[in-house]
């Protein structure tokens, strides 16, 4: 997807990702890396006392995890410029399969040698429900 080229990506040009399972390990390592120990993500029996009924995985987790469904393969990215509008919308539960449904929703030329990208990305579970939808702006170059 974002192996492209500023000029070769089109307003309406839609992706889907492979998939990732969201494990408690996960969860945990990024607590530690974090420092974000709320109870909901890291205390079974306090969160199955929530409106969830048992822990979730922190958004930002989601967030992070959902950026190596990216390809980037290509080298035309020069920079993750930004997010608008990020919401989540459903709770992601330990042993969740999540992908991304991603559109290109915007472009703007940003100098001669790129431009900026905006793609809106849904996440989504094995059930097919939105867990997570921001639009992220990214900088790519332009052709040679």
């Amino acid at each position: 997807m974002l192996s492209s080229y500023f000029e070769d990506l089109k307003i309406g040009d839609r992706w889907v990702s492979r998939g990732r399972t969201i494990t408690e390990a996960d969860i945990v390592m990024f607590a530690a890396f974090s420092g974000d120990w709320y109870q909901l993500h890291t205390d079974k029996e306090w969160a199955a006392q929530t409106p969830f009924g048992q822990r979730i995985a922190h958004g930002l987790l989601v967030l992070s995890v959902s950026s190596g469904f990216w390809d980037l393969s290509g080298g035309t990215v020069q920079a993750f410029y930004g997010i608008d509008n990020l919401r989540f919308t459903g709770p992601t539960f330990i042993g969740d399969t999540i992908h991304a449904e991603l559109e290109v929703v915007g472009k703007k030329e940003k100098g001669p040698d790129r431009g900026v990208v905006s793609i809106k990305q849904e996440i989504k579970n094995q059930r097919g429900e939105t867990v997570m939808v921001a639009v992220l702006q990214v900088l790519v170059k332009r052709c040679p």
